[in-house]
């Protein structure tokens, strides 16, 4: 009995500290689509650069998709003004500016019942300020009551890189801190390319990392929620991107690499992004409930052998 509570106790654990990707569902009928979460623990932190964030949160295990981006503008409307040069399924968005992909992020919130996360009149975006409820004076850009959000450049880097110990700064998101590989991850390694023709690829298609995200190193470029310079909130203020793509070298993957961004308004055909939300309440219940469970059963099996 005493190995049957120490397996059932070793899986919850494990459910407690790794977490499970959880799916949430947007839309109705042809429209519905999932986006897969894992949890990231606010609970250690670096202690310097980037990585440092103090609350617990969710990141997207995948970059937003063509089918997923399709689906929205079929419920929402017509948002961008070019097609994705890649056009499979289930291959990462591209060409979408900071203020469209923060426009699926507000559909994202809103149909679900959520605080937006991004102020716009239209197709028009403005930073809150601080008459609006939600107002954060250390991020403009986010309304903190929205359930989902762009990452901010931190909340990027730590999903990436943290290993509750160090930030592998020097090192890669993989799991086991080597080199990445080209079937794992898709760069460009000395002009050969992990696709032929070369693009990116089917999402999760390589590696799981770290933290149990998918393509944080290549595939394609991701928007960041916060300004490439700190502090700097403007409307047209540069915004960051990282992870780099499929037709760069497995050099821009570090930690610290940063030598990438854009204007909210630019877009290419090798960038897109990823969606975090706050951690879903439910989780720690289900958690809880393993618990008594456990409990349960042992003091079950415990009055059958007295």
């Amino acid at each position: 009995m005493k190995s049957q509570i120490v397996v059932l106790a070793v899986a919850i654990a494990v459910l407690l500290v790794t977490g499970a990707a959880m799916a949430d569902t947007f839309g109705t009928g042809v429209s519905q689509f999932t986006i897969d979460f894992v949890p990231i623990s606010g609970a250690t932190n670096p202690t310097s650069g980037y990585g440092i964030v103090n609350h617990d949160y969710r990141m997207g295990a995948y970059e937003i998709t063509n089918d997923q981006w399709d689906k929205f503008e079929a419920a929402y409307g017509p948002v961008r003004d070019c097609q994705s040069a890649y056009t499979g399924t289930n291959v990462p968005v591209d060409r979408v500016t900071w203020f469209e992909a923060a426009q699926f992020v507000n559909y994202l919130n809103t149909s679900t019942g959520n605080q937006a996360a991004y102020k716009f009149t239209g197709s028009t975006f403005t930073p809150w300020s601080a008459t609006d409820a939600g107002y954060d004076a250390s991020n403009p850009y986010r309304n903190t009551v929205a359930k989902y959000f762009l990452p901010t450049e931190d909340e990027w880097v730590k999903a990436a890189y943290w290993n509750s110990t160090t930030l592998q700064l020097q090192q890669w998101a993989t799991k086991d801190g080597n080199t990445p590989t080209q079937a794992g991850w898709n760069f460009n390694a000395n002009f050969t390319y992990a696709t032929n023709p070369p693009g990116p690829w089917i999402v999760g298609s390589g590696s799981q990392e770290l933290n149990g995200t998918y393509d944080m190193m290549g595939n394609d470029w991701e928007w960041m929620e916060s300004p490439w310079t700190s502090g700097d909130y403007g409307v047209s203020s540069a915004r960051g991107w990282r992870g780099s793509d499929w037709h760069n070298g497995a050099y821009s993957f570090a930690a610290s690499y940063r030598d990438n961004w854009g204007y909210p308004w630019g877009e290419t055909d090798s960038s897109g992004f990823r969606v975090a939300s706050v951690p879903e309440p439910g989780s720690i219940s289900l958690v809880i409930a393993g618990w008594l469970c456990l409990f349960a059963y042992a003091w079950q099996k415990g009055r059958q052998t007295a």
